[in-house]
């Protein structure tokens, strides 16, 4: 469809584009804006545009900002556009966030942490009043500098891990496994295989508590073994082996994740879909959803339990090398939630989390990420699914904003024939209302007078007539 009514036809619409370009250009007389200005002075910006068109590129989406005239919604369509004509040459490695370069790192749950917290670049002591010394600023200021923190900073949910407070991948294979036998049996024996189980997770998470506690920091080959065992000793007391249960506890390495890139989203969706749908989702969108989960529209409380903000190696394994190859180093986001889960008969008491991750520093999205994440779980835990937030079709179905803002603009486009139609039918119906409020109301008759004509009823011609 075209505005074919508008006077000048495609002259008028090569006329309208060179004005937006005159508009975005602004007063000649000021310095036109580089690219290196905009990733440089704009980076946050940048970083929202990379990470919700799903290009890692600051160059690409500062030329996205300054071609979209500021408009972030329309630089994010234009770069997910391009990303489009990528070719795609390998699959990455997941990323090791175990291994960042952290410029800022906190948790709100533990006061001291091993290696320490770092507070990095951040709004959160700063006084939200406007800095009128920015206007007249000449001189760049600078940063003071300290030696890196070598120490060792593991993921803060390592330690809750350890004392079995935080669900665990065998932990949810015995509450799937529980809900399997559950249904194929009735009354005490479900019963009984859920208590049975329940007391052999208990029995391994004790053992693997004291194996951990003996350990030293870090020791991720201990807890790979702990966990290991735990999946025997589900698999000894239930006679089934959790590779067996429709919804595996341990991915298979075979097993591709979902590319949301590639494949249209389908529900209801696998964690991973979620995942990614969350990621390049609206930072807006997801910002009301998290806020509304918090003001008692999902029955979440949460924890900051750890921020994470740095740079990362991003490793690719091409076949006919045989060995991992660093190919670039980005920027990320990485925040974990901490929420509480009463537990039932199957699971005990214990803490449950939300994770969420971006592109570029986008702490405020990542942490609604992750508060979405946790409210799309609770059909997974059993908890009632009451609230937008945890309505799965919802929120993956409303949180692209590339999909909205095209569905919620075409409105502008010329809908002639659509609206005439509409327009016929409401006067055919007015016409048709008013035809009968004059069938339903009396009929008047005319007749003469010494006066003049006047109109009587009905009834007062047929008194006459009586008469």
């Amino acid at each position: 469809m075209a505005y074919v009514a508008v006077k000048g036809g495609e002259t008028a619409i090569q006329n309208a584009e060179t004005l937006l370009k005159a508009w975005r250009r602004g007063d000649p007389q000021v310095p036109e804006l580089t690219l290196d200005q905009i990733t440089q002075q704009l980076s946050l910006g940048v970083n929202r545009v990379m990470c919700e068109g799903s290009l890692y590129d600051p160059e690409l989406a500062a030329l996205a900002i300054k071609q979209s005239w500021g408009d972030l919604v329309e630089a994010i369509f234009l770069l997910r556009a391009y990303r489009t004509t990528l070719p795609r040459f390998y699959n990455s490695q997941p990323l090791d966030t175990q291994q960042m370069n952290l410029q800022r790192r906190i948790s709100a749950i533990f006061k001291d942490v091993p290696g320490g917290q770092a507070l990095g670049a951040t709004y959160d002591y700063v006084h939200r009043l406007l800095d009128f010394k920015l206007m007249a600023e000449s001189e760049a200021p600078v940063a003071l500098e300290a030696e890196p923190n070598r120490a060792a900073m593991p993921h803060v949910m390592e330690l809750l891990r350890q004392e079995g407070l935080i669900q665990s991948v065998a932990e949810k294979s015995v509450e799937k496994l529980a809900r399997k036998s559950a249904g194929e049996s009735a009354g005490e024996s479900a019963e009984k295989f859920a208590e049975n189980a329940v007391e052999a997770a208990q029995e391994s998470v004790e053992k693997a508590t004291e194996k951990a506690v003996k350990a030293t920091q870090g020791s991720v080959e201990r807890a790979t073994e702990d966990t290991v065992k735990a999946t025997e000793d589900i698999e000894e007391t239930t006679g089934e082996t959790i590779k067996d249960t429709p919804e595996p506890a341990v991915e298979e390495a075979d097993r591709q994740p979902f590319d949301l890139t590639r494949q249209p989203l389908s529900l209801p969706a696998e964690r991973d879909a979620r995942l990614q749908n969350l990621s390049r989702a609206d930072e807006g969108f997801l910002l009301g959803m998290a806020y509304s989960t918090q003001r008692g529209y999902g029955n979440n409380h949460p924890f900051a339990g750890e921020i994470r903000v740095g740079q990362v190696e991003v490793l690719i394994a091409p076949e006919e090398l045989g060995f991992e190859v660093a190919i670039a180093e980005i920027s990320i986001t990485e925040v974990q939630m901490v929420n509480q889960f009463k537990g039932n008969k199957v699971q005990p008491p214990q803490f449950t989390q939300g994770y969420g991750l971006t592109l570029g520093y986008n702490e405020r999205k990542a942490m609604s990420m992750a508060l979405v994440d946790r409210a799309l779980q609770a059909k997974e835990l059993g908890e009632a699914v009451a609230n937008p937030a945890q309505d799965e079709e919802f929120v993956l179905s409303h949180s692209d904003n590339v999909e909205a803002q095209g569905f919620v603009q075409h409105l502008k486009l010329p809908h002639y024939i659509d609206f005439q139609a509409e327009l016929n039918l409401v006067r055919q119906l007015r016409q048709t209302g008013r035809e009968e409020t004059v069938d339903d109301t009396v009929e008047p008759t005319r007749a003469e007078t010494k006066n003049g004509t006047r109109n009587k009823t009905m009834d007062e011609a047929r008194n006459e007539n009586e008469e």
